[in-house]
């Protein structure tokens, strides 16, 4: 959200407004790895898939890292009774980001003729654990994040609020 002055405030509902296009964009995947675009054959459902599987795991990469360099340090100083929270969030951005590599190798390693079955069972696991993480960050700290005002961040748009519809 913006104010008259073009401010970002309420960083907790925009932290929400992220998750929900992430989790749009996840929907984009599968519907990509369970066949839309048509067959594997000729390369371009393929490229598709690829090129879909780079943005979203890219722009997930991207967001936990601006929450841990910037949104969890910035929670931490001013409210440091969330500091077990924030390390359990810390741990899960690793199995995301462990899970997110073994996708993009997995789909990066597919040829025309490949076999879905292991994206997709390794697309299911990341998506379970995505959608417990942003429950939980939603639960734990998104009224915090709503509490804050960090001036660098009324300037520019924070990485961890970055989605693919916003200015970076």
């Amino acid at each position: 959200m913006e104010t008259p002055d073009g401010r970002l405030t309420a960083f907790g509902n925009q932290l929400i407004d992220v998750h929900i296009w992430l989790r749009e964009q996840l929907d984009v995947l599968r519907e990509h790895l369970d066949g839309g675009g048509g067959p594997l054959r000729g390369g371009t459902r393929l490229h598709d898939l690829r090129a879909h599987c780079l943005t979203f795991c890219s722009a997930l990469s991207r967001h936990h890292s601006g929450e841990d360099g910037g949104a969890f340090p910035a929670l931490a100083e001013r409210f440091p009774e969330l500091g077990p929270v924030l390390d359990e969030l810390r741990r899960d951005h690793v199995l995301v980001e462990d899970s997110l590599r073994r996708l993009r190798e997995l789909i990066e390693g597919l040829d025309e003729c490949g076999d879905l079955a292991r994206a997709r069972t390794e697309l299911d696991s990341l998506a379970a654990l995505m959608e417990t993480h942003f429950v939980y960050e939603e639960k734990r700290i998104v009224a915090a994040l709503n509490g804050l005002d960090v001036p660098e961040w009324h300037r520019t748009r924070p990485g961890f609020l970055i989605n693919g519809d916003s200015e970076g």
